[in-house]
């Protein structure tokens, strides 16, 4: 396992803010699997999604990994007419991570953030380390203060 600090942890050492970091396969990539690996609810494990609206502005969204982003709630807390995913090739060159290790903290920019408001329910939860295989738990309202984040009602409704 990869126990060498990522641009996450740096980020967080500097600014002093609490959080433990775990090691996993870099092979598991499904968000529920590496919940079942942390020995954690799939609830508490979040993924990071990246976005594009109609008029060319980037948001992140922060959902808990076995859930789906609704676009349309996305767009409404976004204030833009319309949301969707960026394509896969453009993650690296905007935010500096590769699918499976793209973590809300330390991208190259700090777009508009938004965490879905499930991450209320606790006193922390799991994002990314910056790499495939790196979880860091945080509180969450560690994470909001950092990259200035938002919380919404982001996700679709379980049918």
């Amino acid at each position: 396992m990869d126990n060498s600090k990522t641009n996450v942890m740096r980020i967080l050492d500097q600014k002093k803010i609490a959080y433990s970091d775990f090691s996993y396969d870099s092979s598991i990539t499904n968000g529920v699997d590496v919940a079942s690996v942390l020995g954690e609810d799939k609830e508490r494990v979040f993924k990071t999604l990246v976005t594009v609206s109609n008029n060319g502005h980037y948001f992140v969204f922060v959902i808990p990994v076995f859930r789906e982003l609704d676009l349309k709630k996305a767009a409404k807390v976004a204030l833009v007419k319309s949301i969707e995913m960026i394509k896969q090739k453009d993650l690296l060159p905007l935010t500096g991570y590769i699918h499976g290790g793209c973590s809300p903290i330390g991208m190259k920019k700090l777009f508009p953030t938004f965490i879905d408001n499930s991450c209320n329910e606790a006193d922390y939860f799991y994002v990314s380390g910056g790499r495939c295989g790196r979880q860091i738990r945080i509180n969450p309202n560690d994470l909001m203060k950092l990259i200035n984040a938002k919380t919404a009602d982001l996700v679709k409704e379980n049918i």
